[in-house]
């Protein structure tokens, strides 16, 4: 389509959660406090890796590195979503909405792979434990990490602007609470296969290349754990991996289901209870899945607690 025949508006507006206006104090007080929960709790966790000495390790440094994702994943869309809650008018800029877009891509792409990675230095850690320290030096590990972000900013730069070249014609009311993919795409009038295809290969390939990388580190760990004799040496191999396998199995099957549908089965009012489930909820699950079953943790918070921070 002809870049004329594009709409000159600078904003688009949201229709947010829900109009129900008996329901918008009651889920803006409910928001709020799981919002404040994920930034306090991803915030703390990444506080405590950095200052406990006995956290210096390849796997906490992978964890601070997620809850860094699920902090600014939540607050691309948090502080907005509760704005709007209150709000008459539910507007965001044009700029606003391609940094919000993305900001969110390039997260959630991060913490896919960083799951991955995750997967990758459990499996050393269970296989090679006497070479775990050597293999997972804080060279390679530095190394993950730039990969990591680089490959999710890359992605997220070009299905950015992909996004944010095409037209809208007619109405600029996005039927959701932020700026997302399927949202926007709907509400285009140029032709959208590009950015599909872009989509599906581009995100595909990481959820292929990341999912297939936990399976296989965790089917040589399974493997590894069974030549174990002892009872408490297989719980203990096991309970370590139990904190990471909850994380994948809730953030990789919310973003299967999310964008991985076929069109005919999309429903934009269902979208937003899954897009609140793996923007707000699950960053807010990840520190206390961690926290609550690692034995580390609890003992750098009660270290903490004994010098008088809380």
């Amino acid at each position: 389509m002809d870049r004329e025949n594009c709409s000159s508006s600078s904003e688009f507006i949201f229709s947010g959660i829900t109009n129900n206006t008996d329901l918008k104090g009651t889920l803006f007080t409910m928001f709020l406090l799981v919002y404040l929960i994920n930034f306090l709790a991803n915030l703390g966790m990444i506080v405590l890796i950095r200052t406990d000495s006995r956290l210096h390790t390849p796997m906490y440094f992978f964890l601070s590195n997620l809850s860094f994702c699920d902090l600014c994943c939540s607050t691309a869309v948090g502080p907005k979503m509760l704005a709007d809650l209150l709000a008459q008018r539910k507007s965001i800029p044009f700029v606003g909405c391609a940094l919000q877009f993305l900001t969110l891509v390039t997260f959630v792409d991060a913490e896919c792979m960083l799951l991955a990675v995750m997967a990758f230095d459990r499996y050393q850690a269970v296989v090679n434990p006497l070479l775990y320290t050597a293999h997972m030096s804080s060279r390679l590990c530095s190394r993950f990490q730039a990969c990591i972000y680089t490959v999710a900013l890359t992605d997220a730069l070009i299905n950015t602007v992909l996004a944010f070249r095409l037209c809208f014609c007619g109405s600029h009311e996005i039927n959701h609470f932020f700026c997302d993919a399927p949202a926007l795409l709907l509400l285009s009038c140029s032709d959208t296969q590009v950015n599909e295809l872009v989509i599906f290969i581009i995100f595909g390939f990481i959820e292929l290349s990341t999912i297939s990388g936990v399976f296989v580190s965790y089917w040589y760990i399974i493997l590894s754990v069974l030549k174990i004799r002892s009872a408490g040496g297989k719980l203990k191999a096991f309970s370590t991996c139990a904190s990471h396998l909850t994380a994948v199995g809730i953030f990789q099957g919310t973003l299967l289901f999310m964008y991985f549908r076929p069109s005919s089965a999309y429903s934009l009012d269902q979208d937003k209870m899954t897009s609140l489930f793996y923007t707000l909820v699950i960053p807010m699950l990840n520190p206390l899945i961690y926290s609550l079953r690692n034995k580390d943790v609890k003992e750098a918070l009660e270290k903490l607690r004994s010098k008088g921070w809380f």
